[in-house]
């Protein structure tokens, strides 16, 4: 089915640069999306999203020419179905730290035989309902995130569910959990293997990888090692640096 981009682009073998939106706007992640990024991440975990929102988004996102996914809050499986029902190209579910975990978020993002996912996407812009219900289970993706010692235990199982297209590493979290809430260090060393761990993992089980990345060094470099579905940067991050540099220009024009 047409408008389904993330899927067809990683299944072709590219490796996919997303941006991440905290900021319930529409607009600004329309804005982004329009720079070029391929994919944009609403957060409903930890950004300021709600259904309403998510769907004037997603519509936004795809209007501006990039794939639409949703990182949903922490064990709200309905959450992802819905985001599915309103258009999302993929979802991305935190805190996925067992193979159990991984069956129930397949059960909701899943159609049979593979889950068990009701039927409601009035609002995803079908034309088509029966091609969607043929297809659903192919053109949208479900990622588990990685974000834990006991999902680290577990990322291999996880990885081997059936459903689980991609594994996704918040490596923040991961420090965190990796240095027992002790510090934060997302590029330490402790995280570095973890993410060689996920790495293999999903390779093993023939899934795709991704990783939350601050910066386009970073993203560069874990595209370099594997990931395909990666973050370069957030609008937060976007809007202080654009008003930092225009601070910046008049600081110098001054001196």
């Amino acid at each position: 089915m047409s408008g389904f981009m993330l899927a067809p682009a990683l299944r072709s073998g590219e490796t996919v640069h997303a941006a991440w939106c905290f900021l319930p706007s529409p607009p600004v992640a329309e804005t982004i999306a329009r720079e070029g990024f391929a994919a944009i991440v609403i957060d409903e975990q930890h950004g300021l999203w709600d259904t309403a929102t998510i769907l004037a988004g997603i519509a936004a996102v795809r209007h501006g020419g990039a794939a639409a996914v949703v990182r949903t809050p922490i064990g709200d499986f309905a959450a992802a179905s819905r985001a599915l029902d309103v258009g999302a190209d993929a979802v991305i579910a935190p805190m996925i730290n067992t193979a159990a975990d991984a069956r129930a978020l397949v059960g909701a993002t899943r159609f049979p035989p593979v889950g068990e996912r009701s039927w409601g996407p009035a609002l995803a812009g079908l034309s088509d309902i029966k091609a969607y219900l043929r297809d659903a289970n192919e053109i949208t993706l479900t990622f588990a995130m990685i974000e834990t010692e006991t999902a680290l235990g577990n990322v291999e199982a996880i990885a081997a569910t059936a459903g689980i297209d991609a594994l996704f590493v918040g490596p923040w979290d991961l420090s965190i959990a990796l240095f027992k809430g002790t510090d934060i260090d997302p590029n330490s060393p402790a995280v570095d293997r973890a993410l060689e761990r996920v790495l293999a993992a999903a390779a093993k089980a023939g899934k795709f990888a991704g990783v939350y990345c601050s910066s386009a060094d970073e993203a560069r470099a874990a595209a370099a090692r594997g990931f395909r579905f990666v973050i370069a940067g957030n609008d937060h991050a976007f809007l202080r640096g654009g008003a930092d540099a225009c601070l910046g220009g008049l600081t110098a024009a001054r001196q």
